[in-house]
């Protein structure tokens, strides 16, 4: 498996492994000193509920080790050629920000803008950031490190990361959710199951009464629904995709 160096400072990353979507597991390239996770295209979305709750928990794991602020040029580790910074709306409300590589090999994404994209961190709002200023001048950047002083700015002026906060009830909505859609991927819809086995048999039932109806041979094909037999082959397909 090839090595990938870290587009900050240019330190071989860690690989971890993390269950795919729809079997298999994905190989995420994380650098602890930087704080960064690097994934190749399409790995953001391959990574099940489950296994984003487990990538969470290894980030907790290294919180504390030491960490030092991004380079201002970040090189894309595959064809090394300078990322591009770009600016997206999470789904769950508020912005986050990442570096994309221009030939689609990927994009690389610090731990708190990744928590920002997943739910687990709420931004500021300015009316939020002025009570804060009253009390503490300058605060870290929760991507970069660098320091930030919200008395006149309102995002980070190294990364231009909005001022975000770990908010508890985020945190806890953002697990439920993960971890309820991780429970949805591992449980059979009886229900679906069931109508599909029924509309399985039936459109075959339909092509045996046409056929007999060709030859002129058969009549009265039995309309029973064999539920075993349309089991097997609904999971089957399941498994095969």
């Amino acid at each position: 498996m090839q090595p990938t160096a870290c587009p900050s400072c240019r330190q071989l990353m860690s690989k971890h492994r993390f269950a795919r979507q729809y079997g298999g597991e994905v190989v995420l390239d994380v650098c602890f000193s930087c704080q960064g996770i690097w994934f190749d295209e399409f790995e953001s979305l391959q990574i099940t509920p489950g296994g984003i709750v487990d990538l969470f928990k290894l980030l907790n794991e290294h919180r504390d080790d030491p960490h030092q602020p991004l380079r201002d040029a970040l090189a894309c580790p595959r064809c090394r050629e300078r990322l591009l910074h770009g600016l997206d709306a999470a789904k769950h409300g508020g912005r986050f920000n990442y570096h994309r590589c221009l030939q689609k090999h990927g994009r690389f994404i610090t731990f708190a803008q990744f928590m920002i994209e997943k739910g687990f961190v709420r931004q500021l709002n300015p009316t939020e950031i002025e009570t804060l200023s009253a009390k503490i001048d300058v605060v870290r950047c929760m991507s970069c490190g660098a320091p930030v002083d919200i008395r006149r700015d309102h995002a980070c002026g190294h990364c231009r990361a909005p001022i975000a906060i770990l908010d508890p009830n985020a945190v806890e909505q953002a697990l439920q959710r993960f971890q309820s859609a991780e429970t949805r991927r591992n449980t059979i819809d009886v229900n679906a199951l069931g109508d599909a086995i029924v509309a399985q048999e039936r459109q075959k039932s339909r092509w045996q009464r046409e056929e007999a109806d060709s030859l002129d041979d058969l009549r009265g094909i039995n309309d029973a629904i064999d539920l075993l037999a349309g089991g097997i082959g609904y999971v089957w397909n399941l498994i095969r995709r």
